[in-house]
């Protein structure tokens, strides 16, 4: 009887460890006026030139030169794992905090998760970004498609 219990307590831990957990993604995302004014210069942010820069991107005549020239302005801004030249310069992200959600384009460094536009924010926070300060929201990196880059 002993052994009967002890399997069927052993099977059903087994089982339960073979389930797969859901995890959920988030960081802290915080916001930053400077990614919020139209005349800002992309040589000021981390995505400005080089290879993956976002200066050599866009079609010509139309080059990217500042922030209100990107496609997805100004939801833009900074995104923690970028530097200059980076691979993830152009990259878009998906954050979704209660229910809401906004597509964000990678344009510089954040020391720690997403900093970007107050305007973005409040986009994601039905206008309390300033009274919030930060959030904490989940995120997806999503095809630059969501964010107005060219397939």
């Amino acid at each position: 009887m002993k052994f009967a219990a002890l399997t069927s307590l052993l099977c059903a831990v087994t089982a339960s460890l073979a389930l797969p957990s859901a995890r959920t993604t988030t960081a802290k995302v915080t916001y930053d006026q400077t990614y919020d004014n139209p005349n800002g210069s992309l040589n000021s942010v981390a995505c400005s030139n080089g290879v993956n820069g976002l200066i050599t991107k866009g079609m010509f005549p139309c080059r990217y030169t500042d922030f209100s020239s990107l496609p997805n302005f100004p939801f833009i801004g900074g995104v923690q794992g970028v530097s200059w030249n980076s691979t993830l310069c152009g990259s878009c992200w998906e954050l979704t905090y209660n229910g809401t959600t906004i597509d964000v384009l990678a344009v510089d460094y954040a020391a720690a998760g997403f900093n970007i536009a107050l305007e973005a924010l409040d986009q994601l926070t039905y206008d309390q970004a300033v009274a919030l300060g930060h959030v904490d929201a989940e995120f997806e990196q999503v095809s630059g498609t969501k964010c107005g880059l060219p397939a």
